[in-house]
């Protein structure tokens, strides 16, 4: 018997390869975002996030699924799959979305809410990585970057909680800049699928513990960029 997947194996089967086609996809996708709030409750959230090994020649992609109460990790994977194209500015979600298909599909269910280390609609085409992969999974996601891609901002005061709009090309608001922490560097919060910038920048400051980085994408983002074996959880007593 043949187990179905929960997530698409093959995000890019009509793609030719080529850059052009890749924009054009985007352009495209980009019209399937949902901006509204379209949450079910929330009891496990997941962060994602990639790295790469051997020289880049493999992707390495991880999960890690929580309990959207607590906090407390509840699962964790990594998917390890040969590199398919090159870093390309603005196109990264072509390089790093097959993986994380793959992580999220080991996880042992659906996550409500996926934090995406990257950005959603905050993206020269309004389709980061978080916005792609909420449009291929159709689950909630929210993209949480750590440096802008395109835009600017106001300046942002230094204490925790500071927020600014970051403003697109065009004059709209695509991502809100976020101060985690006093002092330290903000945070790109951007809605990805089927959330609400409000509601984005909501749940990632619901996450924030003493760490700059919420809690689902500081702990995916430590796990892609161990080495060797993943992380396993300790046994429950």
């Amino acid at each position: 018997m043949t187990q179905t997947r929960m997530y698409p194996a093959a995000p890019f089967a009509d793609w030719d390869g080529s850059v052009a086609a890749a924009r054009a996809m985007q352009d495209r996708l980009a019209a399937q975002v949902r901006l509204v709030d379209d949450l079910p409750p929330l009891r496990v959230i997941a962060g994602v996030d990639v790295g790469f090994e051997e020289g880049g020649q493999v992707t390495r992609a991880a999960a890690v699924l929580l309990d959207a109460q607590t906090l407390e990790p509840l699962a964790e994977c990594v998917a390890r799959i040969p590199t398919s194209m090159p870093y390309i500015p603005g196109l990264l979600s072509f390089r790093e979305l097959p993986a994380l298909l793959e992580a999220l599909e080991r996880l042992p269910q659906v996550p409500d809410l996926i934090f995406v280390d990257g950005h959603g609609i905050a993206h020269p085409r309004r389709l980061g990585v978080a916005a792609h992969l909420g449009v291929a999974t159709g689950l909630p996601t929210i993209g949480v970057a750590k440096k802008i891609l395109t835009g600017s901002h106001e300046e942002l005061p230094t204490t925790k909680g500071s927020q600014v709009p970051l403003i697109g090309r065009d004059g709209s608001v695509i991502g809100t800049v976020l101060r985690s922490k006093d002092g330290v560097r903000p945070l790109i919060v951007s809605p990805g699928n089927r959330v609400s910038l409000p509601t984005a920048v909501e749940r990632v400051m619901a996450c924030l513990t003493r760490y700059r980085l919420p809690e689902p994408t500081r702990l995916a983002d430590r796990l892609a960029s161990r080495r060797g074996k993943e992380h396993r959880l300790p046994p429950e007593t």
